[in-house]
Parts: structure tokens; C-alpha cells; sequence
């Protein structure tokens, strides 16, 4: 990686030139995960030869998650604002996460797929997606790739209290502290313990929403030791959930997951020029290691034969290890002028993210035959399957996506002029440990 340049925050949030490399990460990394659900149906040998060595899925995941480690704290920081910050969160991510909830249940009454038992206990299923943490609260995750966006909010709640206490600028530490704690403890944390011990899944749900709504209320209205206090309440309960209660999951890769967002806004606080890139770098290494590790070790206690061990591992390992080298090729090459058709597919991939398992679900229902196709008409489905998805997320970009997110910041305007100004201001510079480097201040 170069240098640190020293740029202003505005330069790491704005638009153009400076996030195509961004962009062109999402794009890269949503076509890792379309390619792991697709290829069940088509391309299937070619499916066999790469699963010898590396999972796409667990790729692209890892690359999503550390782009978001460097943005959104970057977007949070440079707005200083709480409120306009979950305002636009709102605005971002829920109204796609709706569309694709009500469409997945759509085409379960119209008979064209499944909506993962979801139905056994409607009152559970909403409590459990309405915060979308369906993962760490016994949810069966419709569509079944929102057990990401869990990792994400709970990534947010616990920015939102860092930022609001003003100790958000540790990255380092808490990189270094969730991957330590991911070999340390990883394998001994239960999974779903609460809504298997303690009360009914719908009990835990509702409580957990209520805790974390009240927390973040608080968090976005009040001021000053209330306002910590609530957004404290909700980056407890959600980190609570997330060591205790996950669902799909083991909690050593929860906990290596907010590692690696973690590191990713230690990125962009090196490129900011409050760590020094030496020590970025060693630290990211470090990071990546003992995320491998926790993996390598806890999964032997799945009492897999030789051969499935062996093939697990060398998947554990090449997916983390390329997802680090791939940020670190997007941030060697964040200067170039990127072709517009990449730089769109990271402007659809929320939506290729969410809505791709119900175009497999739609293609399955149609084509799904007991005997593999001939490779080359398979090449050709795999192609027009691509297609036909980025074609509806493209539509769905257009039409849901970009409006709801100029609504978001109207809205946040509007609460400006209304209320005033929610701006926290930036804490005094403190030394940072020798650990994360000394550094200096970033412009604004």
C-alpha cells in the first residue's frame, strides 16, 4: 500500500473518482456471493474444482464487511451527527430490506420458493427481522443472506456508542481485541443460549428490540449523559446478542467479523494520517492471522474426518487471506479512473446482494431438473441468470434505492432546520497507545 495521504474526511466520504475503488470492491465481492448460491444450480463442475481451495461466499462477505468497516464510521465521523447518521442508515438499508422481505413471502404464497419456516411463528419471524439481527436472535434469515446485515447493526450500535463516549478512534484495539477474543474465548461462547435457556425465542426477540429501540431513542434524542447511557443500553445488548445468542454462525467468526471492521476503519484512519502505515499494515496482518486461526482451531472440535478438515481449512484460509489482499489492491489503486460498468455493479449490490437468492428462487422453480445440464447450455443459463439479476437490481437501484436515499437526507435536513443542529463535537487529540502509533489529528 502507499503512502498516507494527507486528506481531509470530506475527501474519504465524498463522491466520484475518490470511491470507484470502493464501488468496484462491492461489485467484485456481491459477484463472489452470487456465484456461491447460483452455482448450486448451474456451473456445477466448476463449483466442484474451486471448492477444493476457496469458498466465494465467505470471500465476498469478508470483503463487504471491511468496506464497511472503512465507510461507515468515515460517513458517521464526517457528518458528526448521530442522528443524521441513522437517519440515512434508515434510509439505505431499509426499504430494499422490506421489498426483498415482502417479495421472498410473495413468491411463497405463489408457491415458487421457501420462506425458511418463517411461517411456524409470524409474530417471532417479525420480531426477530424487525431490527434485521434475525441471526442473533433464533431468526431463520428470509431472504437467507440477511444474516449479514445482523453483523452490521450490531457493527453500528456499537460505533454510535464508541462515537457518542468519543474513544471511537481506537480501531486499532478493538481490531486487535475482537480477533484475540475470537481464538481466546470464541469456542467456548454458546450459540443461541438465550432463546434456549433463559425464555421463548419471541420473549428474547421482543425484549431485545425493545432494549435497543429505547437505547438508540435515547441516543438520537437526548443529550449529554442520557444520550450515552442510551446508546450504551444498545451496544451491550447488541454485542450480548452477538456473543450468546447467534443462530448460523459460530460466535469465534461473529466475533472475527467486527474484527475486521474493525480494521477496515483503522484503514481509513491511516489513510487520514492518524496511524502511520507500517503499523496499519502489521496490525491488519496480525488481524487476518488470528481470524485464521480461531478458525483453524475451533473447527476441530466439528469432529470432521481428515480429507473435510483439510478442505474446510484451505477455505477458512485463502478466503480471509484474498479478502485482505483485495482491499489492500483497491487501496493501492484508489486513484485510478475506474470503467463505469464496474463502478455500477458496486452501486447495485445491496440490491444484487438481496435480492439474487429470490431470482435463483424464481430460475429454480422453472428449470430444476434431477440431471445436471450439458456445461455449455449451463455457461449459457449462468450468463442469462446474471443477466436477469443484474437487470432487477438494477431496476430496483433506480426506483427504491436512490429516491429513499435522497428522502434520507431531505429528512435529515429537515430535522436540522426543525430541531437544530446535532453535531458531537470532535474530543480533544489523545495520545494514542504505542500500539496503534502516535499519529496526529486529520484535518476537517
Amino acid at each position: 500500500m502507499s503512502g498516507p495521504p494527507q486528506a481531509p474526511a470530506k475527501d474519504a466520504v465524498g463522491t466520484g473518482a475518490r470511491l470507484a475503488w470502493l464501488d468496484v470492491l462491492r461489485g467484485l465481492a456481491a459477484l463472489a456471493v452470487v456465484f456461491d448460491h447460483a452455482s448450486y444450480y448451474v456451473l456445477h463442475h466448476v463449483r466442484t474444482i474451486i471448492y477444493q481451495w476457496f469458498d466465494p461466499g465467505n470471500y465476498g462477505v469478508f470483503v463487504f464487511f471491511i468496506i464497511s468497516g472503512y465507510i461507515v464510521p468515515a460517513s458517521l465521523e464526517h457528518k458528526g451527527s448521530v442522528r443524521t447518521f441513522w437517519v440515512s442508515r434508515l434510509f439505505r438499508l431499509y426499504p430494499l430490506y422490506l421489498l426483498a422481505v415482502g417479495i421472498a413471502v410473495a413468491l411463497y404464497f405463489a408457491h415458487f420458493g421457501s420462506i425458511r419456516g418463517e411461517d411456524a411463528d409470524p409474530a417471532t419471524s417479525i420480531l426477530s427481522q424487525l431490527l434485521m439481527m434475525s441471526n442473533v436472535l433464533e431468526g431463520k434469515n428470509l431472504p437467507n443472506v440477511v444474516w449479514s446485515l445482523s453483523y452490521e447493526m450490531v457493527f453500528y450500535l456499537l460505533l454510535t456508542a464508541l462515537f457518542i463516549a468519543r474513544v471511537h478512534k481506537r480501531s486499532s484495539w478493538y481490531a486487535l481485541g475482537f480477533a484475540a477474543a475470537a481464538v481466546a474465548i470464541g469456542g467456548v461462547l454458546p450459540q443461541a443460549f438465550f432463546t434456549h435457556n433463559v425464555a421463548t425465542p419471541r420473549l428474547i426477540a421482543l425484549v431485545a428490540d425493545l432494549a435497543v429501540m429505547a437505547g438508540l431513542a435515547f441516543a438520537v434524542v437526548l443529550r449529554g449523559t442520557s444520550r450515552l447511557a442510551g446508546a450504551a443500553i444498545a451496544a451491550v445488548v447488541a454485542i450480548t446478542l452477538l456473543a450468546f445468542n447467534g443462530g448460523w454462525i459460530w460466535p469465534w467468526q461473529a466475533l472475527s467479523i467486527l474484527a475486521l471492521m474493525f480494521t477496515g476503519t483503522m484503514f481509513y484512519r491511516a489513510e487520514r494520517g492518524e496511524y502511520p502505515w507500517r503499523r496499519a499494515i502489521a496490525i491488519g496482518v496480525t488481524v487476518l492471522g488470528l481470524a485464521i486461526a480461531a478458525g483453524l482451531w475451533h473447527s476441530r472440535a466439528w469432529g470432521m474426518s481428515a480429507h473435510g478438515e483439510l478442505l474446510w481449512s484451505r477455505r477458512w484460509v485463502t478466503a480471509f487471506a484474498l479478502a485482505g489482499l483485495t482491499f489492500a489492491a483497491g487501496m493501492a489503486f484508489r486513484h485510478v479512473r475506474w470503467p463505469r460498468t464496474l463502478t455500477w455493479l458496486g452501486l447495485i449490490s445491496y440490491s444484487l446482494y438481496l435480492l439474487h437468492p429470490l431470482v435463483i428462487e424464481v430460475y429454480h422453480h422453472y428449470t430444476w431438473t434431477r440431471q445436471p445440464h450439458p456445461f455449455p447450455l449451463q455457461v449459457l443459463l449462468a450468463a442469462g441468470l446474471l443477466v436477469a439479476m443484474i437487470a432487477v437490481s438494477s431496476l430496483t437501484y433506480l426506483s427504491v434505492e436512490r429516491p429513499m436515499q435522497n428522502v434520507g437526507r431531505r429528512v435529515g435536513r429537515w430535522l436540522d432546520a426543525r430541531f437544530g443542529p446535532d453535531r458531537i463535537p470532535d474530543a480533544m487529540p489523545v495520545r494514542q497507545p504505542a500500539l496503534a502509533g502516535a499519529g496526529h489529528p486529520a484535518t476537517d
